[in-house]
């Protein structure tokens, strides 16, 4: 599940190509009520499609049975799902309502194929203010009306295992520096244990990171006018950040090599490492792999001591998005209000282990109360989006890579000097920039 939040979160850059080529139709208002039939595109959150059919059918049979609406599911593999939304924009042949990776939202939005949410939209959806505001704010470009709002949310945590750090006598870090002691005391490589273990080869944790370490030096990877900037102090201090920890060599450097899969969890779980930053779906893979949930305790990820800001994450999640040319307008925000709603939060969360969305609701993805407290705590005061600007696609991208390759330079031993990573962050500043 990971894998599909978050890698399908690189929207393509050709999205911000095509602006204003969706069908641009606006609807009237269109029917609202018996008789009504929906199209709804899913993303895939379970384990199969077979899975997410299961757990969404009989929502969609409750949500007929009390508004007279039928829905059409059709839950879509993240392979495929992204062309077919490019396909539908262009061509105005779309459904009515559609899950999107949430940092997909600003270059969807630039598209001007989706519905913007104002004033009558979010009443009709029981108000902006039902919303936890750091997943709200994911919603599309920054000073526009959002052309989405929030369905599923992640963020990232700490973990660490409890016996490990109690039979080193270290408690939880609660900074920056006091993680690195802990998993350089925890590293013992003639047994193949290490402090931390890490998805190296993945470019999407390489950039998130990158971004989370960047905001703590209060430091934005875009300018205000949306213009690229990934060179400054606070951006190489943020990637250095990351990529020291292989440096430091309480990472093992074959994990180099993982990306968004199994193995960095797998490590975690299986003793091979004393520490895991990563999102609370983690919980799956971890149970899969034998620990139980009282074996392992979760954080913030700690800023470092004199770091001006104390951000531990981005906001990670899935999004709904409405056609503007739908021709059942109504329909779909009664939808929309139906699948945000508190009842329905709760029966999904769990099977997708997902963050609610909804101001005051307790999560249920785990039966962990304090793990669950500690993830939406950093969800509601320590998470911010990703950049909201027409090309996060292109920045995940190409900054991503840049952050692989410092990360496997530095598992051969030569650890990236402050040149380096600011060399490396402006190539893929200006291969942006050349494409566009």
């Amino acid at each position: 599940m990971k894998v599909r939040l978050i890698t399908a979160a690189a929207v393509s850059a050709a999205l911000v190509g095509i602006a204003g080529c969706g069908s641009g139709s606006s609807s009237a208002g269109g029917s609202g009520g018996s008789g009504t039939t929906l199209t709804y595109w899913a993303s895939n959150q379970g384990a199969s499609l077979q899975d997410d059919q299961k757990v969404l059918q009989p929502e969609l049979d409750k949500f007929q049975k009390q508004t007279g609406i039928k829905v059409n599911l059709q839950v879509i593999g993240w392979p495929d799902l992204q062309n077919k939304i490019l396909a539908a924009t262009t061509s105005g042949n779309g459904p009515d309502v559609l899950n999107i990776g949430n940092t997909w939202a600003p270059s969807l939005q630039a598209t001007g194929a989706f519905l913007p949410f104002g004033d009558a939209e979010f009443k009709a959806i029981g108000g902006k203010d039902k919303f936890v505001p750091a997943s709200l704010a994911t919603g599309g470009m920054a000073g526009k009306e959002p052309t989405s709002v929030p369905l599923y949310s992640l963020v990232y945590g700490l973990y660490y295992n409890k016996k490990m750090f109690a039979d080193a006598g270290l408690k939880p870090p609660t900074t920056w520096e006091e993680l690195q002691d802990a998993a350089k005391k925890l590293t013992d490589k003639s047994k193949g244990v290490y402090g931390m273990a890490m998805e190296g080869g993945s470019y999407t944790e390489g950039v998130h990171f990158a971004f989370i370490f960047g905001q703590q030096q209060d430091s934005n990877p875009f300018t205000t006018d949306g213009k690229a900037d990934f060179t400054s102090a606070g951006q190489v201090q943020g990637v250095k950040q990351y990529v020291d920890l292989m440096a430091d060599g309480v990472v093992n450097p074959s994990s180099a090599q993982y990306k968004n899969g199994p193995e960095a969890p797998g490590d975690f779980a299986k003793g091979k490492a004393a520490m895991l930053m990563s999102q609370n779906n983690a919980d799956n893979t971890l149970v899969a792999d034998g620990m139980k949930s009282d074996e392992y305790g979760v954080v913030a990820i700690p800023a470092p001591a004199n770091a001006p800001k104390d951000t531990a994450s981005f906001v990670a999640g899935i999004n709904l998005s409405i056609f503007k040319n739908t021709k059942n307008k109504d329909a779909a925000l009664k939808f929309v209000n139906f699948m945000t709603s508190e009842d329905e939060q709760k029966i999904f969360d769990k099977p997708f282990a997902a963050l609610p969305v909804l101001k005051g609701v307790t999560p249920n993805f785990t039966d962990n109360a304090e793990e669950a407290k500690t993830f939406q705590e950093i969800l509601n005061t320590r998470a911010v989006p990703l950049p909201l600007v027409p090309n996060e696609a292109a920045y995940e991208t190409n900054v991503g890579n840049a952050v692989v390759q410092l990360t496997a330079q530095a598992a051969t031993g030569k650890a990236p000097t402050d040149d380096d990573i600011k060399a490396a962050l402006q190539k893929a500043q200006d291969t942006m920039a050349a494409a566009g």
